[in-house]
């Protein structure tokens, strides 16, 4: 894991988070990128631009929350960039070749009442590359044990895995697999192939409604550090996503949540 991105918003958590981004990076000895997207405004009545003002803005909020952190010795860069949301980030991801994007619940929305908001929901649905939900004002530590939960583990696609090894093997963690039969289970789901198998120290069989079902069953009985689900098009939130945005009712966690790519 080289290359982190941090988009930034404005809410009151955006300093800790990028201080967790910080020391995350920091453990891998990876470089973060730390960007806001502004969009292109005209000045009402006129034709002059401002998004150069814009521009300077956004990156003097940037410096400034830099400033803010301790930094240590982990490579910083920011960057203000203009666009469409998650087009920009997208060609980010693409140009500096972005292993892991870590996002907090609520990048804009200052909603106490919402998990993620319309913002990081976006991230994690609409974007391929793997993502890091970090709780508001959670503090780093070491992670040692995760729990994977899936409905299927089948798996086709090439390196779904590797934010998970990589992890894995950096903190020497535990990771523990929840195989969860929902009434949406087809015959070899649970077939766990050689790649995933060698990662897992130990599987467990739970019957539920759904993987999010599964996971509230179990996790308090492993008490893991992070839990790992598969971004798909009916994964482990199903129609949560749908709207982008989830309500805390609806799911809640005190623990970074690692979305992987699709397995298929």
């Amino acid at each position: 894991m080289k290359n982190i991105l941090v988009p930034v918003g404005a809410s009151q958590n955006a300093l800790s988070n990028l201080q967790y981004a910080v020391d995350f990076a920091q453990a891998f000895g990876a470089r973060l990128y730390v960007v806001q997207v502004y969009n292109v405004y005209t000045k009402a009545g006129t034709m002059i631009k401002i998004d150069h003002i814009l521009e300077e803005d956004t990156l003097n909020y940037l410096n400034d929350l830099v400033s803010k952190v301790d930094t240590k010795n982990v490579e910083v860069v920011v960057r203000a960039l203009k666009g469409k949301f998650i087009d920009t980030i997208e060609l980010v991801c693409k140009a500096a070749d972005i292993d892991l994007i870590l996002i907090e619940p609520r990048i804009y929305s200052e909603d106490d009442d919402l998990f993620l908001g319309k913002t990081s929901g976006k991230i994690v649905k609409q974007t391929i590359i793997p993502t890091l939900i970090i709780p508001e004002g959670y503090v780093f530590k070491p992670i040692e044990t995760i729990l994977m939960a899936v409905k299927s583990a089948i798996i086709k696609k090439e390196g779904v895995l590797t934010p998970l090894k990589a992890i894995k093997n950096n903190f020497k963690a535990v990771v523990n697999l929840l195989l969860v039969k929902t009434p949406y289970y087809n015959e070899g789901d649970f077939d766990v192939n050689d790649e995933l198998s060698s990662i897992v120290s130990e599987v467990i069989h739970s019957e539920n409604p759904t993987t999010y079902h599964g996971v509230l069953e179990h996790y308090k009985m492993h008490n893991p550090d992070m839990l790992c689900v598969v971004r798909r098009k009916r994964g482990f939130f199903m129609k949560k996503w749908e709207n982008n945005q989830i309500y805390k009712k609806d799911f809640n966690s005190s623990l970074p949540v690692l979305v992987l790519s699709e397995l298929k």
